[in-house]
C-alpha cells in the first residue's frame, strides 16, 4: 500500500487516490452483462445452465434445490456452525424488528384522514454470493428481513459449487430463515433469471444481495428495462475506509484493512490518519499479515488499488471520507462517540477499536448488504422496509372535500389543470345544491 499525503495532491492526483477499481472495467462488464441478460430472457433454464457451465465449470441438470437436499445439507453441517447461523439470525431479527417501519392515521382537517399503510412486496429474489467463497451470512442478511416483512415469496439463488451442488451453510441459513424455494445459479445469469423468469425460477418483483462488478451492472441494467424489477442497492466489491488517531492499534487497523481486501481483487481499503508514525506502522503490519492469510493472493490484488493517505487533522480525515461514501467506516479514535456527527456518508459505521467490521458482517445484528461506489451518499443498507411497499390512503367525507377542496381548486387553477380543477369543482358544486 501507497502512502499519500493529501495536501501535496492536486485534484486530479486526489480524484486517483481514492478512485474505486472497478471504474476502470465499465464499457467491457456493460457489454458483457448485457449480452447474458438476452441470453437469458430468451433461453430460459436452458442459457442459464450453459452460463453455468460456462463460468462455473460444472454441470448443473436442476436449478430447483429440492427439501431432501436442504435437509441433507442441515444435517451435514457440524453443530458448532448450525448454533452459529442460529444465534446470528436471532441478533439479526431483533436489531430489524426493532427498526420496523409504523402504519400511521393523521387527520389532516376536519374529514380529512390521511393513511399510511404497509404491504409486502409479492415475489422477491436474494442472490447469495459463493463464488470464491460462499457467504451464508447474506442468506441471513436478506432472508430475515424478507420474513419480518412478510413477503409471500421468498426465491434464493446461489451459484453451485465445483460439485453441482449449494453450499451446505447457505442451504441452512436459508432453511434457519424458512426459505424454501432455492435455485442454482451465479453471476449475471442469476439476476437474469430472477427479473425474467424461466422454467424453473420465478420472476421477481425485486432482487436484492451483493456480488462483483458484473452481478452489480446486471441489476442495475434489468432494473432500468420498462416494467423491470426493483433492486436494493448498488452492492458490488467490497470497500472500508479506517479513520485511525495517534493511539489505534497499527495490529488491529491492519487486520481491518485485510479483512475487506480479502473479499475480492476489485474490494478497495483505504486509511485515513494524521499520524506518519502510524501509517508506517499499518503498512508494515498489513506486509507481514498478509502472508498468513489463505486468500493473501487476492487480497494483493485489492491492496495493489488501497492506499493510506496521511491527512493534515482528523476533520480533513472526515471530508475525504464523506466524499466518498465508504460501504463500511471504521472509526478507530479514541474517542470514536464525539467524532460520529462528522460522519454524513457511510453505510455502516462502527466505533472503536473494539468493533471490527468482521461483527457487522455476521452477527452484531446490522445488515452487511451496504451501498458501495459511492451510493452511500444517498442511500442506506438493506433493512425490513426494503421488502416493503409504503401506500398512502386517504379518506374524505362531504365535511372534508369542503374543506380543503378550495385548497385544490386554487392550486390547479395556477397549474392551469383544469380537468384536475373539475373534479373537485363539480363535488363542490353538487354539496352546494339545494
Amino acid at each position: 500500500m501507497n502512502i499519500l499525503t493529501w495536501d501535496e495532491l492536486d485534484d486530479v492526483d486526489r480524484a486517483e487516490a481514492v478512485r474505486r477499481g472497478t471504474a476502470a472495467a465499465g464499457p467491457e462488464v456493460t457489454v458483457s452483462v448485457a449480452t447474458i441478460l438476452e441470453q437469458v430472457r430468451t433461453g430460459g433454464d436452458t442459457a442459464v445452465r450453459a452460463l453455468t457451465e460456462r463460468f462455473d465449470g460444472v454441470a448443473v441438470a436442476d436449478l430447483t434445490v429440492s427439501p431432501a437436499e436442504v435437509a441433507a445439507a442441515v444435517a451435514r453441517l457440524d453443530p458448532p456452525l448450525r448454533a452459529a447461523i442460529s444465534e446470528a439470525a436471532g441478533r439479526i431479527r431483533a436489531f430489524h424488528e426493532a427498526g420496523m417501519t409504523q402504519e400511521y392515521a393523521v387527520q389532516t382537517a376536519p374529514g380529512v384522514v390521511c393513511e399510511r399503510v404497509v404491504r409486502p412486496i409479492r415475489t422477491v429474489g436474494l442472490y447469495v454470493p459463493a463464488g470464491s467463497a460462499p457467504l451464508p451470512s447474506t442468506a441471513l442478511m436478506l432472508g430475515v428481513p424478507a420474513r419480518l416483512a412478510g413477503c409471500p415469496e421468498v426465491v434464493l439463488i446461489t451459484p453451485p459449487g465445483p460439485d453441482g451442488r449449494a453450499d451446505d451453510a447457505v442451504l441452512a441459513a436459508a432453511a434457519e430463515c424458512g426459505i424454501t424455494r432455492i435455485h442454482l445459479a451465479g453471476g449475471a445469469q442469476a439476476v437474469a433469471a430472477l427479473a425474467y423468469g424461466t422454467e424453473s425460477v420465478p420472476r421477481c418483483d425485486k432482487i436484492f444481495g451483493p456480488g462483483n462488478a458484473w452481478v452489480t451492472e446486471a441489476k442495475r441494467q434489468v432494473s432500468g428495462a420498462e416494467g423491470g424489477p426493483g433492486i436494493d442497492l448498488p452492492a458490488g466489491p467490497s470497500e472500508v475506509v479506517v479513520i485511525a488517531d495517534t493511539g489505534a492499534d497499527p495490529e488491529f487497523v491492519a487486520a481491518d484493512l485485510l479483512s475487506q481486501a480479502e473479499h475480492g481483487p476489485d474490494s478497495q481499503v483505504l486509511l485515513l490518519t494524521d499520524d506518519a508514525d502510524l501509517a508506517a506502522a499499518v503498512v508494515e503490519q498489513v506486509a507481514a499479515q498478509v502472508e498468513e492469510l489463505p486468500r493473501a493472493d487476492i487480497a494483493r490484488k485489492a491492496l495493489a488499488g488501497s492506499r493510506v493517505v496521511l491527512t493534515s487533522d482528523l476533520e480533513q480525515a472526515f471530508e475525504i471520507s464523506n466524499d466518498y461514501g465508504p460501504e463500511h467506516l471504521i472509526l478507530a479514535l479514541r474517542e470514536p462517540r464525539e467524532w460520529l456527527d462528522r460522519v454524513q456518508t457511510a453505510g455502516s459505521v462502527f466505533l472503536g477499536d473494539w468493533a471490527p467490521e468482521t461483527l457487522g458482517d455476521y452477527c452484531s445484528g446490522t445488515n452487511h448488504v451496504l451501498p458501495t461506489a459511492g451510493a452511500a451518499r444517498w442511500t442506506g443498507g438493506v433493512s425490513v422496509a426494503s421488502f416493503q411497499i409504503a401506500m398512502t390512503v386517504q379518506h374524505v367525507t362531504e365535511e372534508g372535500l369542503a374543506e380543503v377542496g378550495p385548497c385544490a381548486v386554487e392550486l390547479s387553477e395556477a397549474e392551469r389543470l383544469h380537468a384536475h380543477q373539475r373534479a373537485v369543482t363539480r363535488r363542490l358544486a353538487r354539496l352546494a345544491a339545494p
